[in-house]
């Protein structure tokens, strides 16, 4: 066995261990309401129980990937009733009359946001995929769920060119966000459907990257735009995420090989070099929040989720590179780890914290569930890279 290999098999076994015996566990006993199978929206980590605040519609979606893939990876807890419950409660309190799904609950279930947001319907999508995938009695319903979804979202959000809109009528600015975690859910789809609706999507949105969201100049992917997906004039028009940029190259890289797609390629490598070089923090060892269209420092605050997209596209990066190039990316595997183990120092087993400021200290605060699916999914990548090797 090369030093390579027994380094990312270590990372792997290490971190898959953490998830199995102290994440999930934990996450289970506060994370989760046993009389009801709903979801908090953080933990405390001085009590390590569930906090009663409103819960974001982000939030079931992703715990139910959370658990279903933790269970496929080794932990033993009762995953499938987890993800069943979660759902119902899901489809029973967020669920609005057309079918789409509202923002956020309060901790008595009275809807709190019911605004139209495209990103969570991008989650209900993508968690009902993991249900038709690992949940074989689930896979029927999960689609013909999914399915009404889309077309609702063909029906009534679909813009006129491409991609979708923010609502009706019209909100700017039109945003890259939700149409990743789109392409991510179809591309789960794609991966359990013979429906060539969810391959056509996935195309549609990867030409939107590469056509409209990617800046045909530097090659940097701002997360703003106007109606016609022009970046969005002024201050906030300039924001790119490095964490996106890691994220979207992860995608790209999947789509740009199951569709023999060069020019994917290439976008994707671009983007992982701006995130590398301009976003993040040599002090820290970390990815940061934001920069600026010129790829200045604009939020110098390093979240735990874009640890984990570091994490995600240095490993897909590296299973299409050679030589020096392919060591450069799993150097960066060892890095990125690293980044994110800083985040479960000095915390209860199995939680986290989730900002790292620039003078070295995280912010006291509850641990969000939100961040879970962002660590399970890179200790999935992770795991199956290793067995590549």
């Amino acid at each position: 066995m090369s030093s390579e290999t027994a380094q990312v098999k270590k990372l792997a076994d290490d971190l898959t261990q953490w998830l199995t015996e102290d994440a999930l566990p934990a996450w289970h006993a506060g994370g989760i309401a046993p009389d009801t199978g709903e979801c908090f929206e953080v933990i405390d980590l001085e009590t390590k129980a569930g906090a009663p605040i409103d819960r974001r519609a982000r939030v079931a979606p992703r715990q139910i990937y959370s658990f279903l893939e933790g269970a496929r990876l080794g932990w033993s807890g009762p995953a499938e009733d987890i993800a069943t419950r979660l759902w119902a409660w899901l489809s029973e309190t967020y669920r609005l009359a057309d079918g789409t799904f509202a923002a956020a609950v309060s901790i008595n279930n009275t809807l709190t946001d019911s605004r139209f947001d495209l990103y969570n319907q991008a989650f209900v999508l993508f968690a009902l995929a993991q249900m038709a995938d690992k949940i074989p009695a689930c896979a029927s319903t999960a689609e013909t769920e999914a399915k009404s979804l889309l077309e609702t979202l063909y029906k009534t959000y679909k813009h006129p060119d491409i991609g979708f809109r923010e609502d009706v009528p019209d909100r700017i600015p039109l945003r890259a966000n939700p149409h990743m975690h789109l392409l991510e859910a179809c591309m789960a789809w794609e991966a359990v459907s013979k429906d060539p609706a969810w391959s056509n999507l996935t195309d549609e949105l990867a030409e939107l990257a590469l056509t409209r969201l990617i800046d045909p100049v530097n090659g940097g992917l701002r997360e703003f735009f106007d109606l016609h997906w022009a970046p969005l004039p002024g201050d906030e028009g300039r924001t790119i995420e490095p964490g996106h940029l890691f994220e979207w190259a992860w995608l790209l890289v999947r789509w740009g090989t199951s569709r023999r797609d060069a020019d994917a390629l290439v976008a994707a490598r671009r983007l992982y070099d701006i995130a590398w070089t301009y976003g993040i923090d040599e002090s820290r060892g970390a990815a940061f929040m934001a920069i600026n269209d010129d790829f200045s420092v604009r939020d110098p605050i390093a979240r735990l989720w874009g640890q984990t997209e570091w994490i995600k596209a240095a490993i897909a990066l590296a299973g299409i590179s050679a030589g020096p190039e392919r060591e450069a990316y799993v150097a960066d595997i060892s890095l990125s780890v690293a980044a994110l183990s800083a985040y479960f120092e000095d915390v209860p087993a199995g939680l986290y914290r989730d900002k790292w400021n620039v003078d070295g200290t995280f912010e006291d605060e509850p641990a969000p569930a939100s961040s879970l699916y962002h660590i399970v999914c890179a200790i999935s990548e992770l795991n199956a890279f290793a067995k590549s090797l």
